[in-house]
């Protein structure tokens, strides 16, 4: 019993076999068929009109699948497409009850006449489809074709605005043979490419794809010569480009500021400038690696790199100038007196300030200096040195003594008549004595000179600054 049952569910499955291939035989059969009284005396050179005036009509779309590169320094857009097309061959129609209901057919495209649609603005070589897949017939004549692409068109870029830019790029499409007389060419899609199979971009984002057809005329024919041109506007995805490039060199343009509030005696004052001067050069030859070598427009990150460099360089001429002055001192160098009346007469009257007053509290018997020192007279130090029985000021001058100067710079000598020899040593001692307290109180007038200088060089400091801050 249970061997019966296995042998009947054997013959039934040996059965449903032999009627699968049997079918699929016979549609193999008309397939072939088909394939041979269709291909049998075609001639794929011809074009597939049925009389040499009709005018045979192809439609194009593109299917974008994805957006490869956009290289801005030469200028070419890498794009990977379906390059579809559509027309009608009268030599391709069959009625399908005579080949066993086959209503399509693929066949190799070799084998049939393509249109010779070509890129106009290709960068690359390749001007037409290089991978030649199958074409699919259909019984009423109609031939679809859907080869993919990659293409290498040339785009102009306009980078004025980079890296917040869009770009414009455009494909243009037609017929390198037939003229618009013999071929009708027409956007299978009127909005323009089609994006259903579109891959996005870590990079750009595509914000229109139009299409257009024009026809040219040519100064070598009469017909006209139709095109279709894909228009595709991109724009540029700013991330990586404000962290990586702007961001850094607007830091590195606010440091610059940082160099007028640092110290002259730090030394470093050049040194900060310099650095923020090569850094701003590396950032600019980063861009000029990435941008076009194009004279006609400079973006306005360049420009804002190059006026920066250039303020950067005129403060490093500032601040060279600065610290020239901030190391100056009376023992070296002597104050023009047009900076004296600059800073202290012209320059306090336009920024309302006013210049405080000399001050003069000399008596008639004594004046101070700014030091604190007492200048007293030559009378008063004769008498505090020497006693008075011997020089009150009526032996001094009965006696003529002639003070003088010889060679101002070695001081003072005392002319002194005849005298007892005691009265020699105690006058040579006063003069000692008027010598060194008259070379103290010079030394303390320089010092106060001195102090006047340095106030004037802190004014024309605090100028000098004031300009720089403004820069």
């Amino acid at each position: 019993m249970a061997f019966t049952l296995i042998n009947s569910r054997m013959f039934m499955l040996f059965f449903f076999l032999v009627l699968c291939s049997t079918q699929g035989n016979q549609g193999n059969d008309d397939a072939k068929r088909l394939y041979d009284d269709l291909i049998n005396g075609y001639n794929s050179l011809i074009r597939p009109v049925g009389n040499n005036s009709d005018r045979l009509t192809v439609k194009m779309g593109l299917r974008l699948s994805q957006l490869i590169d956009v290289n801005l320094k030469n200028q070419i857009m890498t794009t990977n497409v379906w390059v579809e097309q559509e027309w009608n061959d009268y030599k391709m129609r069959w009625d399908p009850d005579d080949y066993g209901g086959v209503t399509k057919l693929h066949v190799p495209a070799e084998l049939i006449w393509l249109p010779d649609i070509v890129l106009y603005n290709n960068a690359d070589g390749n001007y037409e489809v290089t991978i030649m897949t199958k074409a699919i017939l259909h019984f009423d004549g109609m031939v679809h074709w859907k080869p993919p692409a990659i293409y290498k068109s040339s785009c102009l870029m306009d980078v004025e605005y980079f890296p917040f830019d869009e770009q414009t790029c455009f494909m243009k499409f037609g017929s390198w043979t037939y003229d618009g007389y013999t071929k009708e060419e027409e956007p299978e899609i009127p909005m323009g490419i089609d994006l259903s199979e579109f891959y996005l971009s870590v990079e750009w984002d595509i914000m229109a794809v139009p299409a257009r057809r024009k026809e040219r005329f040519y100064s070598c024919c009469e017909e006209p010569y139709p095109d279709i041109t894909y228009n595709i506007t991109i724009r540029r995805k700013t991330l990586f480009y404000t962290v990586n490039l702007i961001i850094p060199c607007v830091a590195i343009s606010f440091l610059s500021i940082l160099v007028f509030y640092l110290p002259s005696d730090s030394g470093e004052k050049v040194s900060l400038s310099i650095s923020i001067m090569l850094s701003l050069g590396v950032f600019f030859l980063l861009l000029s690696e990435i941008i076009p070598p194009t004279s006609l427009t400079v973006p306005l990150l360049g420009k804002y790199l190059l006026f920066t460099m250039i303020l950067v360089s005129f403060s490093v001429i500032v601040t060279i100038a600065v610290l020239n002055v901030n190391f100056r001192s009376p023992a070296t160098h002597r104050m023009a007196p047009w900076v004296r009346r600059v800073f202290l007469e012209i320059l306090p009257k336009f920024l309302c300030m006013e210049r405080p007053d000399d001050g003069d509290n000399k008596s008639s018997d004594s004046s101070d200096t700014k030091s604190g020192v007492l200048l007293r007279t030559f009378d008063e130090v004769i008498s505090d040195t020497v006693p008075g029985a011997i020089l009150d000021r009526e032996r001094i001058v009965a006696n003529e003594i002639e003070c003088s100067y010889i060679d101002g710079h070695h001081g003072s000598s005392l002319q002194l008549a005849e005298t007892t020899p005691q009265e020699r040593r105690e006058k040579e001692e006063a003069e000692r004595a008027v010598l060194n307290v008259r070379f103290i109180a010079q030394h303390m007038e320089n010092l106060d000179s001195y102090s006047d200088v340095r106030a004037l060089h802190s004014i024309f400091l605090f100028f000098s600054y004031t300009v720089e801050n403004f820069n």
